[in-house]
């Protein structure tokens, strides 16, 4: 991906610890929220129905390593990197900044599954939503 997929996010008062900072679980909800967001600007949604079945895109792998605190009213930039789109999965780096400074960085893997009756079957990544994925990850 040349130029990642941005978004900005304010930390809210309720997304923090007693001491004022972002709480850690949160880091993986803002990776989520930056993920979506780049979804729709591929004009898509991580849930859809697709040739015939509901698809969707649960994680298998995430991880978040932190180089310094995000506080209560700090404007967070997101940068969704799009690592590999494999046969049936992509994988995913959000970079957090504050003022420059990075903060920390998320990995994500998420595999295309059809939901059958609330069961996950991994399945190909769709030609089209393929196409979708790598023109998103050049621009």
């Amino acid at each position: 991906m040349a130029e990642p997929f941005t978004i900005k996010r304010r930390v809210q008062f309720a997304e923090t610890d007693m001491a004022g900072v972002l709480h850690f679980a949160n880091y993986y909800r803002f990776m989520e929220e930056v993920e979506h967001a780049f979804w729709r600007s591929l004009g898509l949604c991580v849930m859809a129905e697709e040739e015939g079945r509901e698809i969707s895109w649960p994680r298998v792998a995430t991880s978040c390593e932190y180089f310094r605190p995000a506080r209560f009213e700090d404007e967070l930039e997101l940068a969704l990197r799009l690592v590999k789109i494999g046969n049936r999965s992509v994988e995913y780096e959000i970079e957090f900044r504050c003022e420059g400074e990075r903060v920390a960085l998320g990995k994500t893997t998420a595999v295309c599954c059809s939901m059958d009756a609330g069961r996950f079957q991994s399945l190909p990544i769709p030609d089209r939503l393929r196409q979708a994925l790598e023109k998103g990850s050049k621009t």
